[in-house]
């Protein structure tokens, strides 16, 4: 049995504030008919017998029900306010998880918006426009009020009704697609805003603003086309919403004063009935002026619904005994995400605990692809990464995470503390844990030297430091806690001397502690560090083995390339003809 998504669960408890509410507001609306019948009560009865006291009596009987009638709204409003927190409690840690496994399997899906998505949906259905939506289904009961008073009041009231009502869905029809298009096109521009500026110094140093300006421009010219067409039809439609409105007081009043001209009816019931058609018609304009936030939380709830059919729950996973860092990778193949083509093709290899391993190749060749797989960050096409004869999405990823430490390749630190950084925001964290990992990954005096030592702000992205303090810190990061097994993609690529010593001196320590290190470099020293080394060329394994035994290969090849080509050349030039010089002459 398909188990309830936490989308259906929220909509459900939703429900049942919703059915109060519902309660509520027929109580609310039935308080609705305290003016109209206190002005007709004034214009029948008081005006006509001239009774202070009949008046001071209906009042306060008045007052009392309004008094009534606002403590209904408060409730009602209270109501929906608690039911938007609860509908976002139960949301939002599934609608997070969410939205990082949809961008590792698609990074330009732009999923961030999910959570502003929840955002949405919980606005509408706490605002006014839901309010809206409540009152109208007792729209009929105002209507049949002024059929009561007269039918001629009643059919000028319905059809008042119907023309608003018609107006409503000719601007749902109108401005449904526009809308649409306009905030597919927003999260475009805004999507591409956001990666852009991350590398604004690139921007400025290549002189790039310009065009890239550009072709921010025209998706942002595309937003506003279509948000400019939908709003002058809504502005067409509801100026002509507002047009019959007040022809629609004009008539029913008009209609009355026939009516009492006639004496069919007393003055105080014209004036009665234009009240109870104004609010019978009051829903039906409210839900005209928050069309738009309703058709924005349909969009939302749609987009909302689609990633959590795709994305079920995680499978909870039983907690396994710790792992010592034995790593295993059978026939991997993997490929980039949203395509089909190969980057790793059958590729296979094992890491024991406490031994370094060294991935090496061009680039393009597959590394950083590799490391991710490693992780866990990536699923593989076909083939299996192993840790402790485990497949790695066969573990808990909580637990999982406690026992891996990883740096890529870009490092981006998160908006917070350095400590708050190293310490991977767990909470209840002892400040010595984080000393020791910064001193065991050599950044305890680097971070020091900080303006807050480790209570600096590292900015958005870590951009408050440089490229090296970044590296530093995230290599701090990685060995939080010491776990089994570290990855770490290219990570002297901003060190100087100082810190590539610093990470040399921490990959020693680890591999002395027992711990598992796989690291892609180039860089003499520390593959001097490794005890076995991986070559990728095109996704292909091209070497595997211990260290030395590949490079002592790799150089007695060179050598034997060498002589080779020593031997070469000397047999060219001893098959080749005599030259003759032009000065010499033939001997007699």
């Amino acid at each position: 049995m398909k188990a309830t998504s936490p989308l259906k669960q929220a909509y459900g408890r939703f429900k049942a504030i919703i059915f109060a509410t519902v309660i509520f507001s027929f109580f609310s609306n039935l308080l609705m008919f305290v003016g109209p019948l206190y002005m007709l009560q004034v214009y029948d009865r008081v005006l006509a017998s001239r009774n202070e006291f009949t008046l001071l009596m209906i009042t306060g009987i008045a007052v009392a029900m309004l008094v009534t009638y606002g403590f209904l709204e408060f409730i009602r409003s209270k109501m929906l306010v608690r039911a938007g927190l609860q509908f976002d409690d139960m949301l939002a840690n599934p609608a997070f998880n969410r939205v990082v496994r949809k961008q590792l399997l698609a990074p330009n899906s732009g999923a961030h918006a999910t959570l502003q998505d929840v955002d949405r949906v919980r606005e509408f259905l706490t605002g006014q426009g839901i309010l809206a939506f409540f009152d109208a289904p007792w729209v009929p009961l105002f209507l049949a009020l002024v059929f009561a008073f007269h039918p001629w009041l009643g059919l000028v009231a319905t059809i008042g009704a119907l023309i608003i009502f018609a107006l409503a869905l000719t601007n749902e029809f109108a401005t449904r697609g526009l809308l649409q298009e306009a905030g597919t096109a927003n999260a475009g521009a805004a999507h591409f805003v956001n990666t852009t500026v991350q590398n604004a110094e690139v921007i400025r140093a290549l002189g790039m603003e310009k065009p890239l300006t550009n072709r921010w421009l025209k998706q942002h010219d595309s937003v506003l086309d279509a948000q400019a067409k939908a709003s002058g039809r809504a502005g067409a439609i509801m100026a002509s919403t507002k047009f019959v409105r007040m022809s629609l007081q004009i008539a029913i009043l008009g209609m009355g004063a026939y009516l009492a001209i006639q004496q069919q009816i007393s003055p105080g019931i014209m004036i009665a009935a234009s009240i109870v058609m104004g609010r019978a018609l009051a829903p039906v304009e409210q839900a005209v002026g928050q069309w738009k936030q309703f058709v924005a939380a349909r969009q939302s709830h749609k987009r909302l619904t689609e990633i959590f059919e795709t994305l079920g729950d995680e499978e909870q996973r039983m907690q396994l005994p710790a792992p010592k860092g034995n790593l295993v990778v059978q026939n991997l193949i993997a490929s980039a995400p949203g395509s089909k083509k190969p980057i790793l093709k059958g590729i296979s290899f094992n890491v024991a605990q406490g031994e370094v391993l060294a991935v090496i190749g061009p680039s393009g060749s597959g590394k950083s692809t590799l490391v991710r797989h490693l992780v866990g960050a990536m699923q593989p096409q076909s083939g299996a990464v192993r840790l402790e004869g485990v497949e790695l999405h066969h573990w808990d990823s909580d637990q999982l995470g406690r026992y891996m430490g990883y740096m890529p390749q870009d490092v981006k630190l998160f908006r917070g503390t350095v400590s708050e950084n190293i310490s991977r925001f767990i909470d209840n964290v002892e400040d010595k844990e984080i000393v020791a990992a910064a001193t065991l990954s050599g950044a305890h005096e680097m971070i020091a030297t900080l303006s807050d030592g480790y209570d600096t702000d590292v900015g958005d992205g870590g951009n408050g430091l440089s490229g090296g303090q970044r590296q530093r810190v995230g290599l701090a990061r990685a060995v939080f806690r010491e776990p089994s097994l570290i990855v770490l993609d290219e990570p002297n690529s901003n060190l100087d001397a100082h810190g590539e010593q610093a990470l040399a001196n921490c990959i020693q320590e680890m591999k002395k502690r027992g711990k598992t290190v796989i690291l892609v470099t180039h860089k003499a020293n520390l593959l001097a560090l490794s005890d076995k080394a991986l070559m990728l060329v095109n996704g292909q394994i091209e070497k595997f083995g211990p260290t030395r035994e590949i490079f002592a290969q790799a150089q007695q090849q060179a050598a034997a390339q060498q002589d080779q080509q020593k031997k070469e050349a000397a047999a060219a030039g001893a098959g080749s003809p005599a030259v003759v010089s032009m000065t010499d002459k033939p001997r007699a």
